[in-house]
């Protein structure tokens, strides 16, 4: 395969493109969202439902720790990766086999620790196909980015839906759930590693090869406003996994839902908040490639975002909770989308694209994992959840604002920053 700049790409590229992210959120996020909540659910616990919110946000943390540490490794890695399968593709399905392996090992895992160590497996898979499959937007792509991190940013709702809806619908229980995923990804991921294109690396990016110190390593950190956009992503996400990332529990415990109840609405929740999100990270993402304007879609979408917590807080139920919903998908699909985009323009080095763009992916990665740890927290320290909904709102307003901390406002009417 030759080598060719960065230009554009036509339907079967973005096509393959999207059902491997389509793939990776949905192995990612229905156990999170579904099958780990119930795996390690302790309703009959002498000290009751609490605890399991507790192991259940410890089991994601730690998982989510090792794939943050996985993702930039990875990246780059695939960096410095030459040979005749190209850079991205043996990082991609290395990914995709390790998660397929780990999904079919949690199936049968058991007690906090079990599950802990097989979701390693799952968050280390993952996050190393992510970082493999994120190069490829700056590896390839100079107009379309906004349109390429829509797909990632769509495809994470999607992926929600599609894992949640199966295995809710057709009733599949949590060992035959884990299999089918495990299959999804073997499948989708293996395909979509294959055909996509993966040109060698270009000449100029060729002292990628050189050894560098840890300090030439991490200079993307070092730059000002890759750091402001990186703390920006961690801290919505923070606010995103807060108010999201327990509905299961608020559903069965703050508005006192039975099981099959609280599962039924736990997919109708996903599926409003899916179609904001999706809708949302399409419009936008169009948008900010057309008009060459990142900041805006990355700072109100992050407000509106806060704004949906605070409205479970002031009013919790089932109403409210789907006005949340699609508040929440319209924010979170336009920030992730456009942020992402805004990523890739700010990307301080052409031969670190795969493991910046594993900075970029880790800092919303790491703050799914905070979310769930810091929201069991807040759960125990008052017995309810309107503390986690205040604190997620606010993170994200927070986060959202940080935007404007970026100082090279022309950054974001570009896409040569690369």
């Amino acid at each position: 395969m030759s080598a060719r700049q960065p230009g554009k790409v036509g339907a079967s590229w973005f096509t393959l493109f999207t059902l491997a992210w389509l793939a990776i959120w949905t192995v990612q996020l229905t156990p999170l969202q579904l099958l780990i909540p119930l795996q390690l659910d302790t309703p009959d616990d002498a000290a009751g439902w609490v605890s399991g919110v507790v192991s259940s946000g410890l089991v994601l943390a730690i998982g989510g720790v090792a794939g943050v540490i996985a993702a930039p490794l990875a990246g780059g890695l695939s960096d410095r990766t030459r040979g005749r399968w190209g850079r991205r593709r043996p990082w991609a399905l290395g990914g995709v086999w390790l998660g397929t392996a780990s999904l079919t090992a949690i199936a049968f895992a058991s007690g906090p620790w079990g599950v802990g160590l097989a979701w390693v497996g799952v968050s280390v898979g993952v996050a190393v196909a992510s970082a493999a499959f994120t190069a490829l937007i700056a590896d390839q792509l100079t107009t379309q980015r906004g349109t390429a991190s829509a797909a990632v940013s769509s495809s994470q709702a999607l992926g929600i839906v599609v894992g949640v809806g199966v295995i809710v619908l057709l009733e599949l229980g949590v060992v035959v759930g884990y299999l089918a995923l495990a299959g999804f990804l073997a499948v989708v991921g293996t395909v979509a590693a294959l055909l996509l294109p993966d040109p060698p690396a270009r000449a100029e990016v060729a002292v990628a090869r050189e050894p560098r110190t840890i300090r030439e390593r991490l200079a993307a950190l070092r730059d000002r406003d890759f750091a402001w956009l990186l703390a920006g992503r961690l801290t919505v996400n923070i606010g995103n996994a807060l108010g999201t990332g327990l509905l299961l529990f608020f559903l069965l415990y703050g508005l006192h839902r039975d099981a099959a109840t609280a599962e039924d609405e736990l997919l109708l929740l996903i599926l409003v908040y899916t179609l904001f999100v999706v809708a949302s990270s399409i419009v936008s993402g169009r948008i900010s490639d057309r008009t060459g304007r990142r900041l805006p879609f990355v700072v109100w979408p992050a407000v509106i975002q806060g704004l949906a917590s605070i409205i479970l807080v002031v009013a919790p139920s089932l109403t409210s909770a789907m006005i949340a919903a699609a508040l929440l998908g319209v924010g979170y699909g336009a920030y992730m989308s456009v942020s992402l985009a805004l990523g890739t323009d700010l990307l301080p080095r052409a031969e670190d694209h795969a493991r910046d763009l594993g900075f970029v992916n880790v800092s919303a990665s790491l703050g799914q994992l905070i979310g769930p740890l810091l929201g069991a927290g807040l759960v125990a320290l008052v017995g309810g959840f309107w503390l986690l909904f205040l604190v997620g709102g606010i993170l994200s307003i927070i986060g959202g604002f940080m935007a404007y901390a970026i100082r090279v406002r022309d950054r974001d009417r570009t896409t040569s920053a690369v």
